[in-house]
């Protein structure tokens, strides 16, 4: 069996007790190496860590279930949850495309995702309809993700926007700034987090003609407001109606 185990944002204490029971259960734990070090110390002790840098994701779920097919009992960690930009989805094609349906159970146990820590810490700006985007290029052409983007920014949809700016990838980071500006107008509201759940965690709210770039990485979530978001005090609410429908 492979277990596919969510992480959570970052901090322990929002690692659910399903994969904290996976992981003490694991002969073997697979994983990006900052994801092992989302994990506690003593349930990395007495067993095999197998762990790689970035870009090697294939490998990863690979060697996941080489040690499934040898027996011993394997979780592959994801950050989040491992269902939304995680490994989910690649070991599910590799153990099909492998001929190993039959042979390898693969359990998916949900996480906490970036995108809910975020939102919590900014208030609630993901009270009605959201759409979520990742900028990230790498497998997705660039042309997509700004088409998918402009018809969410259309359609009116709070965004939020995963890996929005690397220290190579900034020119992509500017022309999303000004699509939101050109169809929302320069005082959309924009939540900014970093790093959260984790050390170094940092929270703001702004509007879309004040982003300050130095302070977005591909650590860093961006919600962008709907044009019924507010921001009120430090808070980022987008109300779902309520008040309308049913205040005396």
């Amino acid at each position: 069996m492979i277990k596919v185990v969510g992480l959570g944002p970052g901090g322990a204490s929002h690692q659910t007790p399903e994969a904290k029971k996976a992981l003490a259960w694991a002969d073997v734990i697979v994983g990006y190496r900052t994801y092992i070090d989302l994990i506690s110390s003593d349930l990395l002790q007495d067993r095999e860590i197998l762990s790689t840098g970035m870009k090697k994701e294939i490998d990863r779920c690979e060697a996941a279930i080489n040690e499934s097919l040898k027996g011993k009992k394997t979780v592959i960690v994801s950050s989040g949850d491992p269902g939304i930009y995680g490994m989910a989805g690649l070991v599910l094609e590799l153990v099909h495309n492998r001929g190993l349906d039959s042979r390898i159970n693969v359990e998916i146990l949900p996480g906490i995702p970036a995108l809910c820590a975020a939102a919590s810490l900014l208030g609630a700006p993901l009270m009605h309809d959201f759409a979520v985007i990742s900028l990230s290029d790498l497998l997705t052409p660039w042309e997509l993700i700004k088409k998918r983007l402009l018809a969410a920014l259309r359609a009116d949809f709070v965004i939020v926007i995963y890996n929005p700016r690397s220290k190579k990838r900034v020119r992509q980071f500017h022309e999303v700034i000004k699509l939101i500006i050109e169809e929302r107008g320069k005082d959309t509201p924009v939540g900014i987090v970093k790093n959260a759940s984790r050390p170094g965690e940092t929270v703001s709210t702004t509007i879309a003609s004040h982003i300050d770039e130095t302070m977005v990485d591909m650590l860093t979530i961006l919600v962008i407001g709907s044009s019924s978001t507010q921001i009120t005090g430090n808070r980022m609410i987008t109300p779902r109606g309520y008040m309308e429908k049913y205040r005396p």
